[in-house]
């Protein structure tokens, strides 16, 4: 997961009875998984207004440049967490230039530059971040991952340790450290994830997902434990944008790249648009297909 999620409404989820209707079959897909399929889910109400009043208080109210900075910045949260990633990096640039010394909007720049492939202004991004930041531990998670993404394999365990050591007991800390790990050596991976999950809460879901990832649990037994304890569409969203990623960087690992992209395809339609998982899932699909990657630059008119 390890996101900042704006406000939204929760929608109640079907009655247990109704559950069977998530699980569909599809030609097109790999027979041997029964895909579970959410709604995608939709933009809340308050998140579209809270953007509309942000944009008339910038342009109507009298601000302070570190006024204007914050709201641009507030602003640039808002329109990332739909899914509308020019938009809040243009937000994100004025919130700089008003104040340079914002980290935070640094951090998600590095972000938005990793997902387009441009690594070393990524880089630049997080590295300024941790400047005025040092303790901000989420930009060594986004600098791991876009160290990751480079081939720069070494740099990314290092960051992805330390973000680790910040909270040992984060299953998703475990699971990044473990994917970079095994470039390195798979052996050595399999041994510190086993390691490191002696600290996991077993009553939380997602140490499901790194049962799984250390040969503690089946393919089908993951997917299962997707619906237990659901409280909301939402969350079984959530749960599939997460789940769907790890089990397509699995696949892909056992040299299974057509499974592993249609898991991928399934992270994209949660419309979980702020979860690490779906904003690097176009990324890892364009890696398995060898296709170049393009560094997209947004220029403000």
């Amino acid at each position: 997961m390890l996101k900042k999620t704006p406000d939204r409404l929760l929608r109640r989820i079907a009655p247990l009875a109704l559950l069977a209707t998530l699980v569909g079959g599809c030609a097109a897909q790999p027979p041997a998984v029964n895909w579970l399929t959410p709604e995608p889910l939709a933009v809340s109400y308050r998140t579209e207004l809270a953007i509309a009043r942000l944009s008339e208080i910038l342009y109507r109210a009298e601000l302070s440049e570190e006024q204007s900075a914050q709201l641009y910045y507030d602003r640039g949260v808002m329109y990332d967490s739909v899914g509308l990633r020019t938009l809040a990096r243009l937000d994100f640039m004025r919130a700089l230039r008003l104040k340079p010394d914002m980290a935070d909007a640094y951090n998600f720049v590095g972000i938005h530059h990793t997902v387009s492939g441009d690594f070393n202004s990524a880089f630049e991004a997080f590295d300024s971040a941790l400047e005025l930041a040092p303790e901000h531990e989420f930009a060594y998670l986004n600098r791991g991952i876009a160290l990751y993404y480079a081939d720069k394999t070494e740099l990314a365990v290092a960051d992805f340790e330390r973000f680790l050591a910040l909270k040992p007991a984060d299953a998703y800390r475990m699971i990044w450290l473990y994917l970079a790990q095994s470039e390195l050596s798979a052996d050595a991976a399999a041994n510190q994830l086993k390691q490191n999950m002696q600290a996991l809460d077993q009553a939380e879901w997602s140490t499901n997902i790194v049962r799984f990832l250390a040969g503690e649990m089946t393919e089908k037994a993951l997917l299962d434990s997707v619906l237990k304890d659901l409280s909301s569409q939402q969350l079984l969203a959530e749960r599939l944008c997460e789940v769907y990623f790890y089990l397509a960087k699995w696949h892909e690992s056992h040299g299974e790249p057509e499974k592993a992209l249609e898991y991928y395809k399934q992270v994209l339609a949660t419309n979980v648009f702020e979860f690490v998982e779906h904003r690097y899932a176009r990324l890892e699909m364009a890696r398995l297909r060898g296709e170049a990657e393009t560094v997209n630059e947004y220029e403000e008119p």
